[in-house]
């Protein structure tokens, strides 16, 4: 066979090795012993063994899962050694590289067995690598992002914020190779990783238009007490703000206007039957008995913009409660009696609350000039819980339904929306934006944190890292258990 063929159908089978999300999975460097990654597709972890010398001076050994990407790109993962291991100097973690070479120019998001956590990077092909050391010790949590030639190294332990840090002007190619690794740091002694939670995010394009334009979504379930994420679906479009049924067989979303079922035994898709009301958007909310769903939707009179209906939770002709708008529901009363929104009058938007049966006129709960919004009540009907801007930066407060006794419950750098009170009474969750996003708005396409903290204070803890915002959880989604919850997530679907 000419010496031609045979090279090429070495690459052929070299580049044929799909797992998961990565394109490929190989050693990279002389290795002695043959590394594997292995994917379980109904837990959605990888588990990576690999062996190699190190990842340092001017060549690397290691193993390594990987797919081209090209651009901007955000990756991050949950990620764990397996046993004790041999060498403390053992590494995992995120790498991006020019060419699968041993000295080629690389950046990678390396912790070590020793709980070190390094940014590492070779800026030149053959040169000696260089490291920024993180101040965070033994973190779970990493991502590496690629922002405009620039590269972002963020770490935590599961619960904590990102410690972050860049490393600006990487003159590397468009595409790069970019994946998962695990390396031994001893060359006769094979080490294994765990990596859960794993995502490839595509971000928005700088120049997309909010409202009129939309990047793909992944709907999303999570265990709340452990953070481990599976992605039920996903579509190319945008998809908003699940529900989850009281009766647990299924939950609720919008997307492009309509309302859609998603099955969680079987994972089928239905829409709903919403008649004349077609122009839905993300704020919709079950009854507690389940029974009814409240909708809200820019079908009415065009000056009105948004107002609330509501229906038969299996679908059928929506009846209008609010008489005028913008009008945009957030919570339904335990006892079915009442509706609680934000609504936007004289260009104030504070929180009113209405019946639910649309009998009588709508009642003002709030009265501030900054925003108040996402009001919902707790499942023993004594509060309504919300987030208002009126302190300077976006947080969670606590009023009784009359309006009465309005109290801040969080104060901290960031700008938190949308409590949700668990099922159970005991637990919220919410949406947090960084600190520089502005009070005022929950923009699409941001990095993320779902937090929890206890109904009556205590530790707010992180609970999931992402890509998203408006849309992510802007209504209540909490499992009929309190064990789990439903989100959505973004990213660009190619």
């Amino acid at each position: 066979m000419p010496v031609l063929l045979v090279c090429c159908m070495t690459l052929l089978a070299h580049a044929q090795n799909p797992v998961g999300l990565f394109e490929n999975a190989d050693d990279v460097g002389a290795v002695i012993h043959k590394g594997k990654t292995v994917y379980d597709s109904g837990s959605q972890t990888y588990r990576l063994s690999g062996a190699g010398g190190n990842i340092w001076f001017d060549k690397d050994e290691f193993h390594f899962a990987y797919k081209k990407l090209t651009g901007d790109f955000i990756v991050r993962t949950r990620a764990k050694f397996i046993g004790e291991g041999i060498d403390p100097h053992r590494k995992l973690g995120w790498m991006v590289r020019t060419g699968l070479d041993t000295g080629s120019p690389m950046v990678c998001a390396t912790v070590h067995g020793d709980g070190l956590t390094s940014f590492q990077y070779r800026k030149k092909h053959g040169a000696d690598a260089e490291e920024i050391k993180s101040p965070v010790t033994g973190p779970d949590i990493i991502q590496l992002e690629r922002r405009n030639g620039s590269f972002l190294l963020s770490v935590a332990k599961y619960g904590d914020p990102f410690w972050t840090v860049e490393l600006p002007h990487f003159e590397f190619p468009e595409e790069l190779f970019t994946g998962l690794f695990v390396c031994s740091h001893n060359a006769d002694v094979i080490e294994s990783a765990d990596f859960e939670n794993v995502r490839i995010v595509l971000p928005a394009p700088k120049n997309l238009v909010p409202y009129k334009e939309y990047i793909g979504s992944h709907l999303e379930r999570m265990e709340v007490a452990t953070g481990k994420r599976k992605i039920l679906h996903t579509s190319t479009n945008s998809i908003q703000a699940p529900n989850w049924t009281p009766n647990n067989k299924s939950l609720i979303y919008n997307s492009e206007g309509l309302i859609y079922h998603y099955d969680l035994a079987t994972g089928k898709i239905a829409q709903l039957d919403t008649d004349f009301v077609q122009n839905n958007n993300n704020d919709h909310v079950l009854s507690f008995d389940g029974q009814m769903l409240g909708i809200s939707s820019a079908s009415g009179e065009e000056e009105y913009g948004s107002l609330i209906y509501t229906l038969p939770v299996s679908g059928g002709k929506p009846k209008r409660i609010t008489s005028t708008g913008p009008s945009y529901l957030h919570g339904w009363s335990p006892d079915g009696k009442w509706l609680t929104y934000t609504g936007g009058r004289n260009n104030i938007y504070d929180i009113y609350k209405i019946a639910s049966d649309g009998s009588g006129k709508e009642i003002q709960l709030t009265n501030q000039p900054t925003l108040d919004d996402g009001s919902e009540y707790s499942p023993d009907g004594k509060y309504i819980y919300f987030n208002s801007a009126r302190t300077g930066s976006m947080e969670l407060w606590r009023m009784k339904p009359d309006g009465s006794q309005q109290e801040q419950l969080t104060n901290d750098r960031f700008q938190n929306w949308f409590p949700h009170i668990s099922p159970d009474g005991q637990t919220l969750v919410f949406l947090s934006y960084a600190p520089e996003v502005d009070p005022g708005a929950h923009p699409f396409y941001k990095q993320v944190y779902l937090r929890t903290m206890p109904v009556n204070g205590g530790r707010i803890k992180v609970v999931a890292y992402l890509y998203g915002g408006q849309g992510t959880i802007n209504v209540p989604s909490w499992s009929p258990d309190s064990k789990h919850i439903a989100f959505i997530s973004n990213t660009k679907i190619e």
